[in-house]
């Protein structure tokens, strides 16, 4: 299954309106979430969007770190640094959250296998794993390879492995969720262009 990543700053990066990215999603096959992930803007840009994308996509949409959004969203994904803010005790962190979002969708980011052992301990719906490739949208971030796939069995929760994941990617549980950024954006970029 496919979880989509909408990051509004690469839309805008590459000229792409997000109505044009959300219709462009409806056309794949197997896309079942949406993460929603936009670091610079203003909350209310943020609900603007949120609110113009369940228009046209009936999925399940998560937003990335804003809780204040929860309200527009079906749940809330988080990294490690933004679930430290409240609380360095991961129960403790994920116990508040989770009064904040009730029964919602709740996603973590690990990176390893210390930071799955501390997901599994935690009331979370699945994690995120990655980076599985090197991608040009996150250069930061450290590729694990085909090392992510052993350590991705020792979750507990289901995985949507990040990072240079291809649609025609293949992965075994506990993997469920390709997640799938810039790949949505070539084929995009190319089906307007090709438009135009």
């Amino acid at each position: 299954m496919i979880y989509a990543l909408l990051d509004k700053e690469t839309l805008l990066a590459k000229d792409v309106s997000l109505s044009d990215f959300i219709l462009h999603l409806n056309t794949i096959p197997n896309i079942v979430m949406l993460q929603y992930r936009n670091k610079n803007a203003s909350l209310e840009e943020k609900k603007s969007d949120l609110i113009d994308i369940r228009k046209i996509y009936t999925g399940i949409l998560i937003i990335n770190d804003s809780i204040e959004l929860i309200d527009y969203a079906d749940g809330l994904h988080i990294g490690q640094e933004d679930r430290r803010k409240y609380s360095h005790e991961p129960k403790v962190a994920i116990r508040l959250i989770r009064e904040k979002i009730g029964s919602k969708l709740l996603g973590l980011s690990t990176h390893n296998k210390e930071e799955i052992a501390e997901a599994n301990e935690l009331d979370l719906n699945y994690i995120g794993l990655g980076a599985y490739r090197a991608t040009s949208t996150k250069s930061e971030a450290h590729v694990g390879g085909e090392d992510l796939l052993d350590i991705a069995k020792s979750s507990k929760h289901p995985v949507a492995i990040i990072g240079g994941v291809r649609i025609d990617d293949s992965f075994e549980a506990p993997i469920v969720y390709k997640v799938i950024g810039s790949g949505l954006y070539s084929t995009l970029v190319s089906d307007l262009d090709d438009r135009a």
